[in-house]
């Protein structure tokens, strides 16, 4: 039987890899065209969630970041998407939530504290103990870096 080994990224390669997600997402919302579609209103800064779950709860937290699909474009937030574990780790996920500034977050979080919805989801969470640790960064865009596909 083989020895299992525990994979952790440092920091700044984590908070590369959660760029990376959030290029990808991009890319497959506009899909594979010569030019990025334009978006309505570009967001600014983007709040990169890290997630250590409980392995065994991924059916729980699955159904934790889907409840955010509705709740967080309700209060305000631009919800670029929530990665579950796929290969590797198994108890890393990522949460990706983009505003057009750090006024406009400061204003979303008071929102998401007062939503019934919300506040029932972090309850979940908590009393469940799905998350077991969670960290927050904040990303600027660097303008024209942002959903250019391939060009193979």
């Amino acid at each position: 039987m083989a020895a299992e080994h525990e994979f952790t990224l440092p920091r700044r390669e984590a908070i590369k890899a959660a760029a990376l997600l959030l290029l990808s997402a991009s890319i497959g919302k506009s899909g594979f065209s010569k030019a990025p579609s334009p978006s309505p209103k570009p967001m600014k800064i983007t709040c990169i969630i890290r997630y250590q779950i409980d392995p065994f709860q991924r059916d729980a937290f699955r159904q934790y970041c889907e409840t955010w699909g509705t709740v967080i474009p309700r209060n305000g937030g631009h919800l670029v998407g929530y990665f579950l574990p796929h290969e590797g780790t198994n108890d890393i996920a990522w949460g990706l939530i983009a505003f057009d500034s750090l006024a406009s977050y400061e204003a979303y979080k008071a929102r998401i504290n007062a939503d019934p919805e919300a506040r029932a989801n972090f309850e979940m969470a908590r009393s469940r103990k799905l998350i077991l640790r969670e960290e927050r960064n904040f990303v600027a865009i660097v303008d024209g870096t942002l959903g250019i596909p391939s060009s193979l």
